[in-house]
């Protein structure tokens, strides 16, 4: 778009080119109500400038900042004084009392070796005491919005002069399989993949787009605020809160401030579908509402035809829907297009899927997978995990990428690095990231089917946990979030962890869903799975919206988790007997 080298001269060349077009649109509720606040890319410039000469202060080029507030204005001026600084912003969600969120601020502190966290007055105490708590009180709490010291003048010192490989900032990773790493975002990468994202999705300069997602998560932070100032355009932010809340205040954001790109992950969309009624539908009008992205979890075929088919009504075009694949280590997109629903997806052969192959479906049967479209200026490969062959179109195997887009790796970590970034394909190339899922490219496009850490392997065939998660929640509408997985033993036992959304088990059967929830999984699948009944807010996510798998079969196994209702065997049972002992 342009020939800056770097975020930080793009950023300012939009505030001295465009200064009163508006850069941010921020939705705050107000009486049940989002009241706009607007910041013009002028006042977004100055105040960044201000804070980063406060900032001076504290860091140097180079030190790592973690951005922390609450309030998405602090957030992004947070963010671009970093930019302005020459330090390295680290995005957290904000402390909130959450055990383990709070825990992992504190290991991403510790990992980052932040010098400062930026937070604001009204969250400055429980950010201290959190830093306090857990070894951390040398790092220094600059309050954004707070005043500057007495008697100090208001600098605005010119912003830093970077280079294209110096990092912008560090992207921890959703620790859905792992603990948190950060992934380092170099100006180089970051402008890679905007162009990307660009000529994926066909974004235009100048548009409104925006959306509730975190900003501390890649999709929230890349794909939607640093998409719109990197078009010149404008923000349109509302709170994750506000969507969980009323999901019906998403699209009516969409609707009434003609956002022409927006998305979030399959769960918002399922949400949507099943909570905003046919008189909400009535009043929307989403017409120019030209990429609708499904990205940040596995895309559920069904969820986009459901949600295709239910807002129609309010001028949804089919095409608009834009399955989308990407992960912090190669920035953020790595493949995607608009698509209508029914050229998405695709029904396959359930025996020949579980033995790692993409075949076609005899009529009436199969499974059906969603493509997340062709490569988006990246090169993807499917390997063998095992002997780093390439394997052929229609195989699945561990996705590989390569191109500007990827990073130099993770930050302090030199042999997770070397694992997985710089790779070679045996009798290939070099400088192939491993992304650790699984997928397989057929007619240019490319199906996601899993994570490697998350696959079960069940008498010898491999099946997706989000595939068993999916058939279970048809068993009943009470069925809220749910999580499969297996646990050790003489040979794997696999088990499943279903939220119910009724807050009562009174009147519920839970015996009879339990048996349900067993017999199909049975029909379908050839597997007889433990059954654990759970109350809602039992499965844990992460702050992305990930389901934490691996948390879950912690909890499970460790005999932490309290089901309404449970049935399990016996060696299952045993197995929770020496947990709880430990």
């Amino acid at each position: 778009m342009t020939g800056h080298r770097t975020l930080t001269a793009h950023i300012q060349a939009r505030a001295a080119e465009t200064p009163d077009r508006e850069a941010l649109i921020l939705l705050a509720e107000r009486d049940g109500r989002l009241l706009p606040e607007t910041i013009t890319y002028a006042e977004l410039d100055r105040a960044a400038r201000t804070l980063a000469g406060r900032l001076g202060r504290h860091v140097r080029p180079g030190d790592r900042v973690l951005i922390a507030p609450g309030s998405r204005a602090l957030f992004v001026t947070g963010f671009l004084a970093c930019l302005y600084a020459g330090a390295v912003a680290v995005p957290v969600a904000p402390p909130g009392g959450r055990g383990h969120h709070d825990d992992r601020i504190a290991r991403i502190v510790k990992d980052a070796a932040a010098a400062c966290l930026i937070t604001s007055v009204a969250e400055a105490a429980e950010a201290s005491q959190l830093l306090a708590r857990t070894g951390h009180g040398d790092v220094v709490c600059l309050l954004a919005d707070g005043p500057a010291p007495a008697g100090a003048a208001q600098e605005e010192p010119e912003p830093h002069t970077a280079e294209p490989d110096e990092p912008v900032y560090l992207q921890y990773t959703s620790g859905s399989t792992r603990d948190p790493r950060g992934v380092v975002v170099t100006h180089r990468s970051l402008l890679a993949n905007q162009r990307a994202i660009q000529e994926a999705l066909g974004t235009r300069p100048g548009i409104r787009m925006g959306g509730w997602l975190p900003l501390h998560h890649d999709m929230g932070l890349a794909g939607q605020l640093l998409h719109a100032l990197w078009l010149g355009g404008t923000a349109v932010l509302m709170s994750p809160a506000a969507f969980v809340k009323r999901p019906a205040n998403w699209l009516e954001t969409v609707s009434r401030y003609g956002l022409t790109v927006s998305g979030a992950p399959d769960f918002a969309y399922e949400l949507c579908v099943r909570r905003i009624n046919d008189s909400q539908i009535a009043a929307l009008d989403l017409s120019g509402w030209e990429v609708a992205v499904s990205g940040g979890e596995p895309v559920d075929a069904a969820t986009l035809t459901a949600f295709a088919e239910r807002f129609a009504p309010a001028g949804l075009r089919p095409g608009a829907l834009a399955p989308c694949y990407g992960l912090a280590e190669a920035t953020l997109l790595v493949s995607g297009t608009r698509t209508a629903p029914a050229a998405a997806s695709r029904t396959v052969d359930a025996a020949a899927l579980e033995a790692g192959r993409l075949l076609p479906a005899p009529e009436g049967t199969g499974r059906v997978l969603a493509h997340c479209g062709p490569p988006a200026s990246a090169e993807v490969r499917i390997v063998d995990p095992e002997t780093r062959r390439e394997l052929p179109d229609g195989h699945i195997g561990e996705i590989w990428v390569r191109g500007e887009s990827i990073g130099p790796g993770y930050r302090g970590r030199p042999a997770e690095t070397a694992a997985s970034f710089g790779c070679r394909i045996e009798g290939g190339g070099p400088g192939y990231l491993r992304t650790g899922d699984l997928g397989a490219l057929d007619d240019g496009l490319l199906y996601v089917t899993g994570r490697i850490k998350d696959m079960i392997i069940f008498a010898g065939r491999n099946l997706y946990p989000q595939d068993l998660e999916r058939t279970v929640q048809q068993v009943s509408g009470l069925f809220g979030a749910a999580t499969a997985f297996a646990v050790p033993d003489s040979r794997e036992r696999i088990v499943i962890v279903q939220e119910l959304r009724a807050r009562s088990r009174y009147d519920i059967d839970l015996a009879a869903l339990a048996t349900a929830v067993q017999q199909r999984l049975g029909q379908e699948y050839e597997v007889n799975a433990g059954v654990l009944l759970v109350r809602p807010g039992t499965v844990r996510r992460t702050t992305s919206g990930k389901v934490e798998r691996a948390a879950m079969r912690r909890l499970f196994l460790r005999g932490e988790l309290t089901p309404l209702h449970q049935r399990l065997d016996a060696d299952v049972e045993r197995l929770l007997a020496a947990g709880r002992a430990r």
